[in-house]
Order: structure tokens, then sequence, then C-alpha cells
């Protein structure tokens, strides 16, 4: 099987991306897997620190790797949202594929000091493992805000991507191009949608030279995402989408069958909301629709 690496370089070269939804159980697990089976495409898991302390680190990466031999299939798990180099190894030594180092709250000089050791501790334990580092200012919080005026946040320049990655060695970089975590309310009911500085990233690409991932890319706008794959992006991360396809899907099945307590009986509508939402986004990264 190829390696993670090699597919998100071949994505790009493709005019695609691999697309990167979080997970915090099973039933969100089965649901993102089982739409990119069908799509036949390759899929990257993500589990933050808040979602591993929750499922286990060592459990998740238990059930990634079990789906990944049972089936041949390229799945891939990554250590999402990760502040301290301890958490950072507890993954790699788990068997996470990847790791996203996040200190973007440091300044520019801190952080990429900070993140050169990171992936120099990383890779002496896994060599293969990817270390992606982050830098620029996107908010925080996979989580559905008020509808109020979003703060101006400064775009990362191309300078400071090119000194970021230079100094550090990342594999991959996480910059801040208009994305934002999170959703609004009106982008929940359509009202609204996030747009992205495509140019932006177009230069971040031609002067850093490697993977580029977006961030935040719930409720952005799909010729938004589709521009910004073609301008360079390699990852999506979609996790407030699929949150709420969760929480709608888990109402919806105990709705149906109010006196129902069998789990399996109640849980599928939660995993075929997720299957929707994921499919349809892996379509669009992927250009099949």
């Amino acid at each position: 099987m190829e390696k993670l690496i090699e597919i998100v370089q071949e994505a790009g070269k493709n005019g695609a991306a691999v697309g990167h939804f979080n997970i915090a159980d099973l039933v969100l697990l089965k649901g993102v897997f089982e739409a990119a089976r069908e799509l036949k495409v390759p899929i990257i898991v993500g589990a933050s620190e808040g979602e591993r302390e929750f499922a286990g680190t060592q459990q998740l990466a238990a059930a990634v790797r079990s789906l990944r031999e049972e089936f041949d299939f390229p799945i891939f798990l990554n250590a999402d949202h990760t502040h301290s180099l301890v958490k950072a190894l507890e993954a790699v030594k788990a068997g996470f594929d990847s790791v996203v180092f996040d200190l973007s709250t440091l300044s520019l000089e801190e952080n990429a000091r900070s993140t050169k050791q990171a992936v120099e501790a990383l890779k002496s334990v896994s060599p293969s493992v990817i270390v992606e580092g982050e830098i620029g200012d996107i908010g925080s919080g996979s989580e559905i805000h008020a509808d109020v005026p979003v703060p101006d946040r400064a775009l990362t320049t191309p300078e400071e991507a090119r000194q970021f990655v230079t100094e550090t060695k990342v594999d991959v970089l996480a910059p801040a191009v208009g994305n934002s975590h999170g959703m609004r309310k009106n982008m929940v009911t359509g009202k609204d949608r996030k747009h992205l500085a495509i140019d932006r990233i177009r230069e971040i690409k031609s002067a850093t030279g490697v993977p580029l991932t977006l961030h935040g890319g719930s409720g952005t706008a799909d010729e938004d995402l589709k521009r910004a794959i073609r301008a360079g992006i390699n990852i999506v991360h979609i996790n407030t989408e699929v949150r709420l396809a969760w929480k709608r899907g888990l109402e919806a099945g105990l709705a149906r069958r109010e006196d129902e307590v069998v789990p399996y009986k109640i849980l599928p509508s939660a995993v075929a909301a997720v299957h929707d939402v994921v499919s349809a986004r892996l379509r669009l990264f992927a250009g099949k629709n």
C-alpha cells in the first residue's frame, strides 16, 4: 500500500485533495469509512487531543489499523491539533500515521523553534510519520458560533510560510488563508458560506513546495473548495459538518423508535447521516461533482 505522503502528493498532481474527517466513536468511523470505500478514494480520519482522550489513543489506532488490514484499504489516522510533544509522541507510538503539531498561538519564531524540535523527536521514533505544522490564526473549536461578524484575521504570508517550512522541515503546512474553525448558525442553514483567499493559497504553495492542509473546511462554499484545491490545497479537514450529521442522525433514530433501547437499531441513522455528508465532500474533493 502507498504511504500517506505519496497519496497526498499524487492527489495534488491529479488536481484532487484527500479528505480528512474527525472521529470520536465507532459510529463516526463507520460512516466515514463506508463512504470512502464506496467511492474507492483514500481517507484520513483524525482525532484531536480531546477526541483521543474520550475514545482512547490506543483504541482508535487499533480500530483504524484493523480496517486497513481487513479491507486492504488506504485509511490513515491523524493526531489532529496536538499541542504538546508528550501527546504527539503518545500518538506516534500508538501507530498514528501523522501528527498536526499545532503551536499556532505562539509567535512565528517560538512556533518554528518548538516545531523543529518536535519534527526531529517524532521522526526519531517513526521516520515515516508525517508531521504537519500550523501558522496563522484560524480560530479554535469545531463548534456552532453565533451569527456575529468574524474578526479580521491576518493571512499567512508566503514569506512566513517559506521561513517556517525551511526552519522546521515539516512535511505539510496548514496556513491561514481565510479559513476558520467551526461554523456560524447561518452557515448551518445554508444562508452563508465561508470564502477563501485563493491567490494567497497559490502564492504559499509556490513559496514552500510542500503539501498544504485546509483546516476549518466546514461551511466553505463548494466553488471555493474546488478553486483552493486547484491552487494547491492537498488535504481538507471537515469536522463540524460531520458532528452535525452525527447529532441529527442520532436524533432521527431516537425519534423514529421512541421505545427502542437497542443501540444497533438506533445508531444506523447516525451512520447513514455521517456517510451522506462525507460522501458529498469526498466527491467534491476528488473532482467527481
